[in-house]
């Protein structure tokens, strides 16, 4: 069964720094591309930041560049988003994803076909 598994998400003041996990049972996702995504109440699902299977490329929304880094361990078949000065409008549901083709770094969601069940970041002003 494929699986992914998100976690670190919580509660963070303006300006903390919180990192993300996403842990991915099945030994395909190890040449899989990652991203993730996030969803605010009553918006759309947008896209956040994007690496490839072996980490050689990587992808931003313009919102969070400069301040998030998206990572990846292929021994333990994990990403991560490392977030800095984090703002209010960061506050969201935070999902992984993953898609077949090892070299996509795509913002598209449709283009993803695993996801985790998702991770919430609060940002109190």
């Amino acid at each position: 069964q494929v699986q992914l598994v998100e976690s670190g998400g919580g509660l963070m003041q303006t300006g903390g720094s919180l990192r993300l996990s996403c842990a991915a049972s099945g030994r395909a996702f190890s040449e899989y591309s990652r991203a993730w995504f996030r969803q605010a109440p009553g918006k759309e699902r947008e896209f956040v930041a994007a690496i490839t299977w072996n980490g050689s490329n990587s992808n931003y929304a313009d919102s969070v560049k400069g301040r998030f880094t998206i990572s990846r361990d292929i021994a333990k078949n994990t990403i991560y988003l490392q977030m800095n000065s984090l703002k209010f409008e960061d506050t969201a549901v935070y999902y992984c994803a993953a898609t077949a083709n090892p070299y996509a770094i795509s913002g598209r969601v449709n283009d993803y076909s695993y996801w985790g069940q998702g991770t919430q970041v609060t940002v109190s002003s």
